[in-house]
């Protein structure tokens, strides 16, 4: 399996390579060559299988020989043994054809680790086989900070840091990132946003210069295609688990960076029947504006009971706009420059494409509020406000309801108290292993979104 550019200047690489680049020297968002296919005959061999066992069938031909298939099932199979429900990925019926694919069984409670504990055992094996320490620079909305350092934090050849927005993440979620024990362990809280965090990662993965060509950066966040890889998954699982392929299915996803629903997409191209796939997004709504107008424009960003997705630049779109531009690096290079700097109208038959591949629908906290009240009234079913944007968009722009609809349940109620007692409900208890979280002590520093003192910060705790 090769790895190409969505901007087409960059190298093509192999998995291995791609697993320790993140972002493209060109800039531009790494993608398979080509993507494996599966029959309907192939899946649905796959239906008895545990979770673990499909993902290794899922994952294993984009790693393309670069581990030894005993090590990645091994790998795969430590990563999912983890997890706190034996089916790792259950689904719960909350209505007649409706579901929630509960995604948050990890050991940081959010969809996050199936990928980043996957990502972190990677790592560690190809990085103990290369003898190479690299440095982790992520940024985190939330949850993938926690699910970032859980996953990472037994590696012996990385220093991570992980940027968080100052004061805008959950206790819970901060709390997770910030008792982590290690050595190796960095918080930065940036005084700013999720986008300007996301920013200065970009920045720093452009030119490395401050690692003084002694160390490489590696990404955590879904610019990583590991990341997409590992999520690809459950979009089988779920399927299998409800009568697929010989039915097809119908996914909601609460959408911040787009990577989990990308995930959905790609699940669709390499043969699973997927009929509709829902963005559910919050107020910070760009994707359904784009959807519904054509139009990309930026807004200001504002802070919502859905912390992990306050996010405005969707840095995962770029791989589905190069799908959308027919693969073309040059038109998607120039696309991005001005994406990121101007209003831009999509082109009219890349949006009639959009629309047949997507709905989109959006939610405000008083939506978001009256749906966890709603279900939890209707079934006894408790919603984190991420999932419940998803069961709001699926409801409102679900068009054929003799397909099961799933919606991606992203985080567990726990992690985000305010939003639950908004609802008029008690926040639930935090599960047995994270019982003591509000006693452990915190480490994290506060730094100004600034590019050059976040680049002393790294520099000055790895070369120090």
């Amino acid at each position: 399996m090769k790895y190409i550019s969505t901007r087409g200047q960059a190298p093509t690489l192999n998995f291995e390579d791609v697993l320790l680049t993140g972002l493209a020297s060109d800039g531009g968002l790494y993608v398979p060559e080509t993507l494996p296919q599966f029959s309907l005959d192939e899946i649905r061999a796959m239906r008895e299988l545990p979770y673990n066992e499909l993902a290794f069938k899922i994952v294993q031909p984009f790693v393309g020989g670069c581990i030894a298939d005993a090590d990645l099932k091994a790998i795969i199979d430590d990563t999912y043994g983890s997890f706190a429900h034996k089916a790792v990925a259950p689904v719960t019926q909350i209505d007649h054809n409706e579901y929630v694919l509960e995604l948050f069984h990890g050991p940081t409670l959010a969809f996050k680790d199936f990928a980043l504990q996957l990502l972190g055992r990677l790592l560690d094996h190809v990085l103990e086989k290369r003898q190479e320490r690299v440095v982790i620079m992520g940024a985190t909305s939330g949850d993938t900070g926690s699910a970032a350092i859980e996953g990472c934090k037994r590696c012996n050849n990385i220093d991570i840091f992980i940027l968080h927005p100052h004061n805008r993440v959950s206790e819970v979620q901060r709390r997770q990132m910030t008792t982590i024990e290690g050595d190796n362990i960095y918080n930065i809280a940036i005084e700013g946003n999720f986008d300007d965090a996301q920013a200065m990662v970009k920045a720093s993965f452009g030119d490395q210069g401050f690692l003084r060509g002694e160390r490489r950066l590696v990404a955590v966040n879904s610019i990583n295609w590991a990341r997409i890889m590992a999520q690809i998954v459950y979009y089988f699982y779920a399927s299998l688990n409800l009568g697929g392929p010989d039915r097809k299915m119908s996914y909601s996803v609460p959408t911040g960076n787009f990577g989990d629903i990308f995930a959905g997409y790609l699940a669709k191209r390499m043969g699973l029947p997927i009929d509709q796939l829902v963005i559910a997004t919050n107020r910070n709504d760009i994707l359904h504006r784009l959807i519904s107008t054509g139009i990309y424009k930026k807004e200001a960003l504002e802070h919502t009971l859905s912390p992990s997705m306050d996010i405005v630049v969707s840095s995962n779109f770029e791989r589905m706009l190069f799908d959308l531009y027919d693969r073309d690096g040059n038109v998607l290079a120039d696309l991005m420059q001005r994406m990121n700097n101007e209003t831009v109208e999509l082109d009219a038959d890349k949006l009639a494409k959009a629309r047949e591949l997507y709905s989109s629908a959006a939610a405000d906290d008083e939506v978001t509020s009256k749906v966890i009240s709603d279900v939890f009234n209707d079934t006894g079913y408790l919603l984190d406000p991420h999932t419940a944007i998803g069961v709001h968009a699926a409801r409102t722009t679900r068009w054929n309801k003799d397909v099961p609809m799933i919606t991606l349940g992203t985080a567990h109620p726990v992690k985000f108290a305010p939003a639950i007692e908004k609802a008029g409900l008690a926040s639930p208890e935090l599960p047995h292993h994270l019982a003591d979280l509000f006693e452990r002590d915190e480490r994290y520093t506060v730094l100004p979104a600034e590019l050059t003192t976040v680049q002393s910060f790294i520099a000055d705790h790895v070369f120090g």
